[in-house]
C-alpha cells in the first residue's frame, strides 16, 4: 500500500515540469504538504514559481510526501532523473536527504530547517521566531482573558523556539498572560487543527496562534469570535475579522540566488538562517481590529529586530520553573537556539517526549 501511495504521488502530475525548455538546469522541490495548504508548502511553491519566472529553468515538485522512508524514495527518484539541485522542505526530510546526497555526489541538495551538511548538501531556515516576538506582543496587548492558545505541530526545537519567543514577548507587555499549548503531531491536518483551536477556545483562550500549516484554526477563530494569527502566509481571506496579522515566509530570493549559483558554478555548501532584516520573514498587514497603539508597538519591535537593538531571546529569561537561565544583557546563542528543548516561564504543560 505504501509503495502504491508513493507511486501515485510521483506519477499523478506532482512532477509538473515548466519553464524554458532550452535551459539545462533542472530544479526539484519536495513538499511535506499540499501546495494548496495556503501555508508552509504553498509558500515554498511560490518560491519555486519565482525561480521559473526569474531564471527560466525547468522545475518540478512532489507534494504530500510523508517524512521518513517515502521521502528517501522520492528524493532518490528526483536525483536519478537528472535534477541538478533539489530542495527538500521539511525537518523530517533531513536524514533521507543526507542518505541520498551521499550516493549522488554530483547533485546539489538543499534542506530546509535541518542541521546536517555535506559538500553537496546545504541547509537553510528562516528566523520565524522574530515574527513570533511581534505577534506575541500584539497578543499580550489584546487578550482580555489572559489565556492565549498555541497549536503546535511537532515538539522539535524550531517549534519550541517559536512558542518561547511568543511567550516572552507576550509576558513582557502583559505579565499575567499565559500560553496553553495543544500538540497535533502533524504539519497539515485541518481536522486536528480545528479540534485543537476549539479545545483552546473552550478553555478560555481568546487569541489563537499556530505552528501548523492550514487556515483551519483561523476559520474556527472567525466563527467563534476570537482573534488569531496566520501562519507562513497571509491568511486574511479565510478569516477577515479574526486575523490580526500573519508571519509570512518569503523564500523567493533565496531560491533564486541558490539556483543561480548552481547555474554559474558558484554554489557551495553553507548554512543560511535569515529573518526580518533579510526579508525571508515578513509580516502581513494588520487586521482592522488592531488598535493604533498596538500597531505602533509592533512596528517598533520589528524595527528594533531589524536594526539589531533587540533580540527575541535576550535576558532576563526564566525557565518554566521560574529559574533565571539567561541574565539581563545576555542573549541565547544561535547554537543553543538550534537545540532549544525547554519552555520559558508562562507556558503551561510539558513538552511531549
Amino acid at each position: 500500500m505504501l509503495k502504491k501511495t508513493l507511486l501515485s504521488l510521483v506519477l499523478s502530475a506532482t512532477l509538473a515540469f515548466a519553464g524554458n525548455a532550452s535551459a539545462e538546469t533542472k530544479v526539484g522541490f519536495i513538499y511535506v504538504g499540499p501546495i494548496g495548504d495556503h501555508g508552509w508548502s504553498y509558500q515554498h511553491d511560490q518560491g519555486r514559481l519565482a525561480v521559473e519566472k526569474e531564471l527560466g529553468v525547468k522545475t518540478s515538485y512532489v507534494e504530500n510526501v510523508p517524512e521518513g522512508a517515502d521521502a528517501e524514495r522520492v528524493i532518490r527518484q528526483l536525483a536519478s532523473s537528472g535534477h541538478d539541485i533539489i530542495f527538500t522542505t521539511s525537518f523530517g526530510f533531513m536524514n533521507p536527504t543526507m542518505k541520498v546526497a551521499k550516493k549522488f555526489k554530483n547533485v546539489k541538495f538543499e534542506h530546509a530547517t535541518g542541521y546536517k551538511r555535506l559538500d553537496n548538501l546545504t541547509t537553510y531556515a528562516a528566523r520565524f521566531y522574530e515574527g513570533r516576538s511581534i505577534i506575541g506582543a500584539i497578543a499580550g496587548k489584546m487578550t482580555k482573558s489572559n489565556l492565549v492558545g498555541y497549536i503546535g505541530s511537532f515538539p522539535i526545537p524550531e517549534v519550541i523556539r517559536g512558542i518561547n519567543a511568543f511567550t516572552l514577548a507576550l509576558r513582557k507587555v502583559n505579565p499575567e498572560a499565559v500560553v496553553k499549548v495543544v500538540w497535533v503531531n502533524s504539519w497539515f491536518d485541518p481536522g486536528k487543527e480545528s479540534d485543537a483551536a476549539k479545545a483552546l477556545i473552550d478553555q478560555g483562550c481568546d487569541i489563537i496562534t499556530q505552528h501548523t500549516d492550514s487556515p483551519a484554526p483561523l476559520q474556527v477563530a472567525e466563527k467563534r469570535g476570537v482573534y488569531a494569527f496566520g501562519q507562513a502566509s497571509d491568511m486574511k481571506a479565510f478569516a477577515p475579522k479574526a486575523q490580526l496579522t500573519a508571519i509570512v515566509d518569503d523564500w523567493s530570493q533565496y531560491y533564486i540566488s541558490r539556483v543561480k549559483a548552481a547555474m554559474d558554478g558558484t554554489w557551495s555548501s553553507v548554512d543560511t538562517w535569515d529573518g526580518l532584516k533579510q526579508g525571508m520573514v515578513k509580516m502581513a498587514p494588520y487586521g482592522d481590529a488592531v488598535p493604533a497603539d498596538v500597531r505602533k508597538l509592533a512596528d517598533g519591535i520589528k524595527q528594533s529586530i531589524i536594526d539589531g537593538s533587540f533580540h527575541s531571546f535576550q535576558g532576563p529569561i526564566k525557565n518554566q520553573k521560574g529559574e533565571l537561565v539567561v541574565k539581563e544583557g545576555e542573549v541565547i546563542s544561535d547554537k543553543e537556539l538550534v537545540g532549544l528543548s525547554w519552555y520559558v516561564e508562562g507556558v503551561e504543560g510539558s513538552i511531549p517526549k
